[in-house]
């Protein structure tokens, strides 16, 4: 852990780092060497949308030092609520300062000329109270510095990989099957989607991620995957995913859509998340020389928490209006109660491999940040208070069962939430408080919205 003098911030400790010779010149020899002319200092909303700046790279070391400035209500995506107030911040408030993570310098392989950095935000340096502090409604460093503590109280790592399923749509890509099958896993629908996926998977191991494996799952549907690792680089990761999605839809001229349910009857986009909890090389999840499907008694406790505060994550895992069409429409793989099994795919909760749980409760529009800060947080719960997960598969109506029901809309996952003091506590006071004034706009919005399916049932059906 670093330790600052009392005089010092977390920004001044960020800047401190930032000068450290070795790392600035191998970021200036890799500019040099690409050609880059531009350079994005980003980071990542509420949503789970990438913001930033760009600027003329010939200012690395100024921006080093100095960061960019951007308003503070950009962490809420710049959303209003229904009354007209900007969340998150008004006209009078504070910027804050966006600092770039020098280990986190790529280069975009779609344009050479251009590089880009994920940043931390931190209060700006003049506020007298608290200026240089960490900025609270940063999901990004709030993950960071989530995970730094909990490896601190327990000695554990957090360690993950997502499983994102995408929507792809346009000319050539059109799915042809027999009405009572599906065209998942063929190989023929790779093929018409091979200029997608060789795409994506160029751009993605150019910019770090270790493609592991791909397939096609259901109309338009494509999962691909990369390897696991710490909880923050696989929320990095994913966030890169998108943007390298959303180039490629640009560069080929069709859509990528990561819609949690896109149309009733086929599977929904999901993002399951594989954990695995490891103290040095050693995965806590599995007991060594045990070859049969099983956890540790650190597992069960592991599992425990998670399930316990399911119903109260669900606003972070299933976070818009879509996300409960994916749960609500039966028989296609996605959770419809919250238990775990060892090979049921409904399940919330798969025992998938020794040392492997795979959590499937979080959509494709998730924001890893939250969700990994949240998992942390409910895992933490599980192990200090031993949570047994009860037998797998259980159902309600079966004695000892303990586990809430499954939020089935976004109303009723939103008050779960604000129940669960757990799963906040794994956010700070300000991104659980902001996270809920917009989704609970989002909510009573929809709630307001009169659709298309109304009109069909009511418009012209007279009493």
């Amino acid at each position: 852990m670093t330790t600052r003098s009392p005089n010092t911030t977390a920004l001044d400790g960020h800047r401190e780092r930032n000068t450290d010779h070795d790392a600035v010149d191998a970021v200036r020899k890799r500019i040099a060497e690409a050609g880059v002319e531009y350079i994005y200092y980003q980071s990542v909303t509420l949503g789970g949308r990438a913001v930033g700046k760009v600027v003329p790279a010939v200012h690395l070391l100024r921006n080093l030092e100095r960061g960019v400035q951007m308003h503070r209500a950009v962490v809420a995506d710049f959303q209003t609520d229904r009354s007209g107030t900007l969340l998150g911040g008004g006209a009078q408030a504070a910027e804050f300062t966006a600092l770039p993570d020098l280990d986190t310098f790529a280069v975009l392989p779609w344009d050479t000329s251009v590089g880009r950095f994920f940043c931390r935000l931190y209060e700006p340096a003049h506020r007298p109270e608290y200026g240089g502090e960490p900025f609270a409604a940063d999901v990004r460093g709030n993950l960071i510095r989530r995970h730094r503590e909990f490896t601190e109280h327990t000695g554990l790592v957090l360690r993950s990989g997502c499983e994102p399923e995408t929507t792809w749509t346009g000319q050539g890509l059109e799915a042809s099957h027999r009405p009572d099958a599906s065209p998942a896993y063929r190989v023929e629908m790779l093929e018409r989607n091979r200029p997608v996926y060789q795409k994506v998977i160029t751009y993605a191991r150019a910019l770090g991620l270790d493609m592991i494996e791909g397939d096609y799952e259901d109309p338009g549907q494509l999962e691909l995957n990369w390897m696991y690792d710490r909880a923050e680089l696989t929320a990095d990761r994913l966030i890169t995913f998108r943007q390298i999605c959303r180039q490629v839809a640009r560069e080929l001229g069709v859509t990528a859509s990561f819609m949690p349910k896109p149309t009733i009857g086929v599977m929904g986009n999901g993002c399951h998340h594989n954990l695995s909890l490891w103290r040095g090389a050693e995965n806590v999840l599995a007991e060594p020389g045990r070859r049969e499907l099983h956890l540790s008694g650190t597992g069960r406790h592991v599992l425990g928490g998670i399930l316990r505060h399911a119903a109260g994550a669900m606003a972070v895992m299933g976070s818009t209006v879509n996300s409960y069409k994916r749960y609500w429409d039966a028989g296609l793989f996605a959770p419809e109660r919250i238990d775990w099994g060892m090979d049921d795919k409904t399940c919330t909760v798969r025992l998938s491999a020794n040392g492997r749980l795979e959590f499937k409760l979080p959509d494709a529009m998730v924001n890893p940040y939250l969700s990994h800060a949240v998992l942390l947080a409910v895992i933490s719960d599980g192990l200090e208070n031993r949570i047994d997960p009860g037998p797998p598969q259980a159902t309600a109506e079966e004695p000892g069962f303990r586990f809430p029901a499954l939020p089935m809309n976004l109303g009723e996952a939103l008050t779960a939430f604000g129940e669960d003091a757990v799963v906040r506590g794994g956010l700070t006071e300000e991104i659980a408080a902001l996270h809920l004034a917009c989704k609970s706009d989002e909510w009573a919005r929809f709630c307001a919205a009169v659709t298309d399916w109304e009109h069909m049932m009511y418009a012209e059906d007279t009493p």
